[in-house]
């Protein structure tokens, strides 16, 4: 068969596959020329999931007749005026969005431009362009699609239920929406999922963008996240992450953006999901609306044809950028966890069943009555022992001053009791707090063990007699090819004859451990390691390891001074909020909540 070129309507209706797959493809597309166009209202609106008409409006800067004419020809685009394909500064350039959704569907444009006495239309239908002719419209732009997909009706066949495209167009303005606050957004469907999101009126471009994110992720994220402003080399990253504690089960929750533009890219979610490596449970995945800010020329944003993908000239800096800036920022947040932790907490404690005992009960007159006048010893004598304890504990501060602040006032309040030899019952002035003691300590010794090693100090201690743990040949040679990582973090050990390593020196932080335990734990965890995994993260795998071995387990009784020095040093410790497996530490539950369980309020 003979070469030939192909029609060049044909050609357009190829090239609108790659742009226009789906009817959120082309309303991306006309919302990203609105928000270049210095727009200050976009107004979407939608019929039949899309398929039917989309209509975009805006009050942007307009178009002029000539201007119009080149907009639905084929490489033709206001956005590289000096021609650099490496220094795009809008949010990109295609030059093929108007006439691939020309070539598909029947395109109407009307546009004015400031300054000039009328509008102009167009209309492109099916890939034939018709003459502009002059017409009625405020400054702007108004964009009508309809019958998307007409001229290519095999496509059709591939689109979801009206209601699901019109979610996905939703979906994808609230992702635009959350880089641009200062753009009012709106959505009309008549299939459901309709939008509405006023601009910011915040002056403060932080507080800004947290109104704007609040509005899409729920007001339940803000506060329970840190903000971030992290700088590294010519890469600034900005946003707001997640605690720890504050955690979805799919990725869907992770909002990335370069210069402005939403992205899903593959290296940039590895670099979120390291960041919380500790500090959200397995199967789970943070929530983060992360902002990168780069050099045009360092960002390629042409790597996919929905421009969702981008490549960066060095992407090890930015990976360290997102790391870095997240655990900074976690790092200030201190021993803090999720609201959220203390209301599922709250609703487990809830129960549809209503008490409607008589007001004028009185227990004295029970037949369950205590025979005397106060508590049986056994339960009071717990509670009594910290009696003495809550008074009053010196406040440091950079005056040595001898000051001294009532417990209650510290973050995790004062200690009251100890609940089942586990749980440490802690009073604040306006609530109270659950800590458990095994997660909490765990965590305060990995974060100990860390900066140790941060530091290359880690502290050893030398055993008299090294202790020699047996275990499978395998697990064994497997610690030996290890032995120089291990070393570096204070665990000495060498072969044993076959199936055994003695270890000589420990860490000092775990001289109290069960060692051959630790030992026998850490040669299965190492199985799990593969080529992949980064030396970092291996370090700190090996540290959590150790950290869970030496922490205070469930069921030791604590003294009071003990735990109030848990308190004070969850306090002083960050991430503490959470143990290094990312479940929370402890529990508070605001007094006004207490009330409203027990219909007090």
């Amino acid at each position: 068969m003979s070469v030939r070129r192909l029609d060049p309507v044909l050609i357009d209706r190829i090239a609108a596959g790659e742009v226009v797959e789906r009817p959120a493809a082309a309303v991306k597309e006309l919302v990203e020329n609105a928000i270049d166009a210095g727009a200050s209202r976009i107004d979407i609106t939608i019929a039949n999931g899309g398929r039917r008409l989309i209509r975009v409006t805006d009050d942007g800067a307009g178009m002029t007749d000539a201007d119009l004419e080149l907009a639905v020809e084929r490489h033709a685009t206001s956005k590289l005026p000096d021609g650099n394909l490496f220094a795009i500064a809008t949010l990109g350039f295609r030059g093929e969005a108007l006439p691939s959704i020309g070539a598909v569907s029947r395109l109407m444009i009307t546009t004015r431009a400031k300054g000039t006495s009328h509008g102009t239309s167009i209309l492109v239908d099916a890939g034939l362009k018709h003459p502009t002719r002059p017409a009625a419209i405020e400054r702007g732009t108004r964009v009508e699609v309809t019958d998307l997909f007409f001229a290519t009706p095999a496509r059709l066949k591939f689109l979801k239920a009206d209601r699901t495209e019109a979610q996905s167009i939703a979906d994808m303005l609230k992702r635009i929406a959350m880089a641009h606050p200062a753009i009012a957004i709106t959505l009309e469907s008549d299939s459901g999922a309709g939008l509405t999101l006023p601009a910011s009126i915040a002056d403060d471009p932080q507080s800004a963008l947290g109104e704007r994110i609040g509005q899409i992720l729920g007001p339940d994220f803000i506060p329970n996240a840190v903000p971030l402003d992290h700088t590294r080399n010519d890469a600034r990253l900005t946003g707001f992450a997640g605690l720890g504690t504050y955690h979805r089960p799919t990725a869907n929750g992770i909002h990335l953006f370069v210069n402005g533009r939403p992205v899903r890219d593959k290296v940039l979610l590895g670099a979120v999901k390291a960041a919380y490596t500790d500090l959200v449970p397995s199967g789970r995945n943070p929530v983060v609306a992360l902002f990168i800010e780069s050099l045009p020329e360092d960002v390629d944003v042409n790597v996919h044809p929905a421009k969702s993908e981008v490549r960066f000239r060095d992407a090890g800096n930015i990976r360290s950028l997102i790391i870095s800036g997240i655990n900074a920022a976690l790092e200030n947040a201190g021993h803090r966890a999720s609201a959220t932790v203390g209301t599922r907490t709250l609703a487990s404690f809830r129960t549809s069943y209503r008490s409607h005992a008589p007001g004028n009960w009185d227990w004295r007159a029970s037949h369950a009555a205590p025979q005397n006048t106060g508590f049986a010893e056994e339960p009071q004598s717990i509670f009594n022992a910290l009696a003495p304890q809550v008074a009053h504990a010196p406040v440091p501060d950079d005056r040595q001053a001898q000051d001294t602040a009532p417990l209650a006032d510290f973050p995790l309040g004062a200690a009251r009791a100890q609940l089942h030899d586990t749980y440490v019952l802690a009073q604040t002035r306006d609530g109270l707090v659950i800590v458990d003691q095994h997660a909490a300590h765990e965590r305060l010794v990995y974060e100990r063990l860390k900066r140790e090693r941060a530091t290359r100090s880690v502290s050893r201690q030398l055993q008299l007699i090294p202790i020699i743990v047996e275990m499978d040949q395998t697990d064994a040679e497997r610690l030996a090819d290890r032995a120089a990582i291990l070393e570096e973090l204070g665990l000495v050990l060498e072969p044993f004859g076959t199936g055994a390593v003695a270890v000589s020196e420990i860490p000092a932080a775990l001289n109290d451990g069960n060692i051959p335990a630790l030992v026998r734990d850490l040669a299965d965890s190492l199985e799990e390691w593969g080529s992949a995994l980064a030396l970092e993260d291996r370090l700190d795998h090996v540290l959590a390891t150790f950290a869970c071995h030496h922490s205070v387990r469930a069921g030791r009784r604590l003294r009071p001074e003990e735990m109030n020095a848990l308190l004070r040093e969850m306090e002083a410790t960050p991430f503490s909020g959470q143990c290094n497996h990312g479940r929370p530490t402890y529990v508070e539950l605001k007094l006004g909540d207490i009330e409203r369980l027990f219909g007090r309020k």
